[in-house]
């Protein structure tokens, strides 16, 4: 008699070898890879450990890993971990609908890899300030250039939304001459951002060599 077929398990990570995990409707998370349910703690915890995964909703299949990482963080802040200030948080809902919406990903994501790539430079600092040993002003230093920068980019990015907000008195009121100027402006004020970001972008890699 022929030996049944053993169903096959599904599969247990993606193309790019995360682990998959599923949402179910009852909000329960569920990982595939050790076939066990998990809690956004256990998931956390991945994360710290840089384990990579992605969540999918068990019934329509869309990723929804965005949506569950967001619902981490708010669980971490609710935990009395802040990590993120008031008014960056004001600042980060101002941008939300504006036109320079999509330069704030890339930008957060460029300021986070920067400080992430001094990370271990800035823990063996801090372990020297509390054993006695110099390297606390070194440390202090390198918080307040990073702190500079990221409020001379928010600065930038401010001033340009009102170029693009809708004109309050309507297209009857505008003349052809203020519509070139204002267009003549966006363009100027557009070169000026693309030559304060490269500004930026230089600023961050000389800080980057002198941690090395």
């Amino acid at each position: 008699m022929a030996e049944r077929a053993k169903p096959s398990k599904p599969n247990s990570t993606d193309a790019n070898g995360a682990t998959v995990i599923k949402k179910y409707a009852n909000r329960r998370l569920y990982n595939t890879a050790t076939s066990s349910y998990v809690t956004l703690d256990f998931l956390a915890e991945m994360v710290k450990n840089g384990e990579d995964f992605v969540v999918y909703d068990a019934k329509s299949g869309d990723d929804i890993t965005h949506s569950v990482l967001t619902q981490i963080i708010f669980e971490e802040e609710s935990k009395g971990q802040s990590l993120l200030p008031i008014e960056f948080l004001r600042q980060l809902i101002k941008f939300y609908g504006d036109s320079l919406q999509n330069f704030v990903p890339s930008y957060l994501e460029m300021s986070m890899n920067a400080f992430s790539q001094n990370q271990e430079d800035m823990r063996q600092r801090m372990r020297d300030t509390f054993s006695g040993a110099p390297g606390y002003a070194m440390f202090e230093e390198t918080v307040r250039k990073n702190m500079e920068l990221y409020g001379q980019a928010m600065k930038m990015f401010a001033p340009l939304s009102n170029i693009y907000a809708p004109n309050a008195a309507g297209p009857a009121a505008q003349t052809e001459t203020g519509e070139t100027n204002r267009t003549a402006g966006a363009e100027s004020e557009i070169s000026d951002l693309k030559a304060q970001l490269a500004t930026l972008q230089n600023e961050l890699e000389k800080l980057q060599g002198k941690d090395e």
